[in-house]
């Protein structure tokens, strides 16, 4: 490891943090209610991460721990293998419900681990490594898991004030 990813580990430990905390003590109603609306806990837990999983997989070539440990049957959500909930509408949010916290947490805590794994694996010269080139200017490794860590913390966030507005 390497100051880079020291640093990236200790943010993607941050966003594992956020989740347990969020998550912990609440039933699948709980997790499942959507205020106004709005996402709820579980799906914002399951999409942030998704795209973690799908976002790391994609830059290390490898199959998302999603399907490559089964995730996606444990889930049972009526999405394809590879949606993240990119895109969804409220219909869609409204599907992801009936998780435990035990299921959400398993799954981040393993796609977490899969994170920590492959960065244990990354050097300086890696983060300059062009991952996406459709966009201008192209995607370097580091810029990735820096946006990777930022969306994460976004629904993380939204996930702790959805939980205070459940007075929990």
């Amino acid at each position: 490891m390497n100051a880079s990813t020291d640093l990236l580990v200790d943010a993607f430990g941050r966003i594992r943090e956020v989740v347990e905390d969020v998550v912990t003590g609440l039933d699948p109603d709980e997790l499942g209610t959507r205020p106004d609306d709005a996402n709820s806990i579980a799906w914002l837990v399951w999409h942030l991460t998704r795209i973690q999983d799908d976002h790391l997989a994609g830059v290390a070539g490898t199959e998302q721990v999603w399907t490559a440990d089964g995730w996606y049957d444990r889930f049972g959500l009526p999405f394809p293998a590879d949606d993240t909930g990119y895109g969804h509408t409220g219909k869609d949010v409204a599907a992801v419900g009936g998780l435990s916290a035990q299921l959400l947490t398993d799954y981040h805590g393993a796609v977490h681990d899969n994170t920590v794994q492959y960065l244990a694996g990354v050097d300086d010269k890696d983060m300059k490594r062009v991952v996406d080139r459709a966009w201008t200017p192209p995607v370097t490794l580091g810029v990735r898991l820096v946006s990777v860590v930022a969306d994460d913390l976004q629904h993380a966030g939204q996930a702790a004030y959805v939980r205070g507005l459940l007075g929990r």
